[in-house]
């Protein structure tokens, strides 16, 4: 069920009209290595991603956005028997980080000159879209990990006390 919702929660988030970059993606990512299980957790967000990318269409870097999603996605499984607010915040902080350096990198072999300076320029614009990434990254993890860890432990009956 949890992968479902990831999958059609995702694809809607990048289809509706949004603010450049801020959507739960990175968030739904990252979560998903932390919580589902096996393989679905990398393949899960992968799908999100090529599922909506049909929709939306192909672009310059598709392929290294889809290699920065499994790249977060295997943070979250890293940090799946560490979970705690520190970690779920470090986490997402670092997902957002990964996936400007990889993206960007991207558009720089697709749109910029291959020298230092197209380099420094390709990052140096991108620095408005990674404040929304950020963001929106941080702000989605808190509470998506919050409510699903107080779901999780209403339905069990047991303190909230292990969240922090």
């Amino acid at each position: 069920m949890l992968a479902l919702i990831i999958i059609i929660f995702g694809i809607l988030s990048r289809i509706v009209v949004h603010t450049p970059n801020f959507t739960p993606v990175l968030s739904l990512a990252f979560l998903g290595g932390m919580y589902l299980k096996g393989r679905q957790a990398v393949l899960v967000p992968l799908a999100l991603m090529a599922i909506s990318d049909l929709i939306i269409g192909s672009y310059p870097g598709m392929f290294l956005t889809w290699g920065s999603i499994v790249l977060i996605s295997i943070l979250g499984l890293w940090i799946k028997e560490r979970k705690s607010l520190a970690t779920v915040l470090g986490g997402s902080i670092a997902s957002a980080g990964i996936f400007f350096v990889v993206t960007n990198f991207g558009a720089w072999l697709s749109l910029y000159p291959h020298t230092v300076a197209g380099l420094q320029q390709c990052y140096i614009l991108a620095i408005p879209f990674f404040r929304s990434s950020l963001v929106s990254t941080v702000a989605y993890s808190l509470v998506f990990y919050a409510a699903y860890e107080w779901s999780q432990e209403r339905s069990q009956g047991t303190s909230l006390a292990r969240l922090f």
